[in-house]
């Protein structure tokens, strides 16, 4: 510490041991407003991260609630299908405007601005990242009380850009029943922890399978252990999905605003409480 410190660190050009942490976080869009922000992450691919999203922004939207999705797996993007939404977005000078579904869920993805949704976005791992800060500076949300961001898998950049520049109030972390999840779920967990990012709960999806003519289950990938994955890091399960064709199907038609299911019933209540206050 210099001799002369004020201990006013704004003012301050030395970079002493008492110096306060460089503040990240990126700023929104001047005309943009958004309440709460929700990451939904997993440690692998192919576990219905966006299903969840989904679901999740749907549901809130449905008790009135502004909601919308930011489609940060850049690579790999289906936000825009599951909504049945599809560009040329609309803009201004310095910003362009989220997409907005049937319903009024916001939505932004790299998808929305390529004039050939099937041309395959090759970029390095930096202009990803960058991309994704830019749906999050140069895109204008409307009075959003939920932003949902769409991972993509693992713990690499975007995962991390998402951490450290946007006001990330939590996460969910998705999974499957494979034993195998154990380990992939606490690399996700063991990041979230590491970058101070609270852990709402975990959601198991492809829960199993119920037979509609004899009302049979049966554990298409054996039995779940998210129970005892969630205990050994002191997590809540909120939501086990099942394997439902009638949720595929809406997800493949841009319906599932129009899917009815009390899956994630539990998870929105915790997102409820936790952020409004009791009168």
């Amino acid at each position: 510490m210099s001799e002369e410190c004020t201990h006013d660190c704004k003012t301050c050009s030395q970079r002493c041991e008492h110096a306060e942490p460089e503040d990240l976080i990126e700023k929104l869009h001047p005309l943009s407003k958004v309440k709460h922000v929700y990451g939904i992450v997993s440690g692998k691919g192919g576990v219905g991260k966006s299903i969840v999203t989904s679901m999740l922004a749907v549901l809130l939207q449905r008790q009135g609630y502004r909601t919308a999705v930011l489609d940060a797996d850049v690579t790999g993007p289906s936000i825009p299908k599951m909504f049945g939404v599809t560009g040329p977005v609309e803009g201004m000078d310095d910003a362009i405007f989220a997409k907005e579904s049937k319903f009024g869920t916001q939505i932004m993805s790299v998808n929305l601005l390529l004039d050939d949704v099937r041309r395959p976005v090759v970029w390095r791992g930096p202009v990803i990242a960058g991309t994704v800060k830019q749906f999050w500076t140069e895109v204008i949300w409307r009075d959003v009380d939920y932003m949902f961001i769409d991972m993509p898998p693992g713990t690499g950049d975007v995962p991390l850009t998402v951490f450290q520049s946007l006001p990330v109030d939590g996460i969910f972390v998705v999974t499957s029943p494979q034993e195998l999840v154990s380990m992939v779920v606490a690399k996700a967990a063991n990041m979230a922890k590491l970058m101070n990012i609270p852990i709402i709960g975990i959601i198991e999806n492809m829960s199993g399978f119920k037979c509609p003519d004899c009302g049979k289950e049966y554990k298409i990938f054996g039995d779940s252990h998210v129970t005892e994955i969630a205990d050994e890091h002191g997590l809540d399960v909120l939501a086990k999905i099942p394997m439902d064709p009638a949720l595929a199907k809406v997800c493949d038609d841009g319906t599932v605003e129009l899917f009815e299911g009390d899956y994630l019933d539990a998870a929105v209540e915790r997102l409820i409480e936790k952020n409004e206050p009791k009168v």
